[in-house]
């Protein structure tokens, strides 16, 4: 492999602000963290932000909302920031040195209660661009915030984020066709619903970005919560998305194992057998039904890697392998 554990540690420091550059005056209204920690130099940043939605989102809150960020490390060396109150989705660029033409856009986990930007997010993205990938960092609404579109919010960010990218392919030298989907724990679920429903109408069209797919060239849903079965979803993605009492159908509606279309994209799973957070199950659902639809699927279960591993996490065990096997992957499918 071509990184070792001083550039892992060193792509999880501490930012100097979630977003970026601002590229807008909205942009501005979001006050940046709170930075806990020195910043290192020459680390890679996020080049700009793109705001998915010109006018705000196509729907309303119960409540208001305040963008928080909450600092979970307790090591100096390292960030691990939570965010949580979007009301401004919008995608954090990182744009490589020698662009390959491919783009990936990153959905952090964090169970649906909030999106943990750092290791899921900002450290992948400076691994992608290393390697010539374009990142896109997605800021997503949260679906237990009191959105009116319920469990469909993340999804409408989702896909309004893929459209987005390929309307402005050409400002990041990019190939509008070649923009996969990487997600990780709850962001794997949100990743993997993207992967199955890229076609659902789940909101209205807002310009021309929404004349174009929002389906994914590949997916890469990276130990995601699937399936919304009470015998191994995860409990608080479940009640976050669905709420305490869903009925079956709506069950049935938000597990992609039970949506994949037969056009589904070529999908890249990985799971740990030993993922105490979200049973390795999920995966083996996910896997099953593209098998079933005959959509190309690769999947790796590895014995030990535990939960949320991401990069950082993976050092020193087999599935550090991971990212490296995604690549090889996505080179058998025409994509990097």
């Amino acid at each position: 492999m071509d990184f070792d554990r001083r550039t892992l540690i060193a792509g999880s420091l501490a930012v100097a602000g979630l977003a970026g550059n601002a590229s807008s005056p909205a942009n501005a209204q979001t006050p940046p963290p709170t930075a806990s920690k020195a910043l290192p130099p020459g680390l890679p940043q996020p080049t700009e932000t793109i705001d998915l939605w010109p006018k705000g989102p196509p729907a309303h809150l119960k409540a208001p909302l305040t963008e928080t960020v909450d600092e979970r490390s307790t090591d100096a060396l390292v960030t691990d920031r939570a965010v949580y109150g979007v009301t401004r989705p919008r995608m954090a660029v990182f744009r490589p040195d020698r662009p390959n033409g491919a783009a990936v856009m990153i959905t952090p986990g964090g169970g649906y209660r909030w999106i943990v930007v750092d290791k899921e997010g900002y450290e992948i993205a400076r691994w992608l661009t290393a390697r010539g990938f374009t990142a896109f960092v997605l800021f997503y609404r949260l679906p237990g915030e009191g959105w009116s579109s319920g469990p469909d919010t993340p999804l409408a960010d989702a896909q309004r984020a893929m459209r987005l990218i390929r309307h402005r392919a050409k400002n990041f030298a990019i190939d509008p066709e070649r923009v996969a989907a990487m997600g990780f724990s709850a962001g794997g679920h949100l990743c993997a619903d993207l992967g199955a429903r890229f076609a659902a109408k789940v909101y209205e069209p807002v310009d021309a970005a929404d004349k174009l797919s929002a389906k994914p060239f590949c997916a890469a849903p990276i130990y995601p919560v699937v399936s919304m079965d009470p015998a191994i979803a995860h409990p608080g993605s479940r009640n976050l998305l669905l709420g305490p009492s869903p009925t079956p159908e709506l069950e049935a509606a938000h597990s992609p194992d039970r949506m994949v279309p037969a056009d589904a994209p070529p999908h890249f799973l990985v799971h740990a057998e030993d993922d105490d957070v979200v049973p390795a199950e999920n995966t083996a659902r996910l896997r099953a039904a593209l098998k079933a639809r005959k959509v190309p699927v690769e999947a790796h279960f590895f014995a030990n890697g535990g939960h949320g591993f991401g990069l950082r996490r993976a050092i020193g065990k087999p599935v550090e392998i991971w990212p490296e096997m995604w690549r090889a992957w996505a080179r058998t499918v025409g994509f990097g």
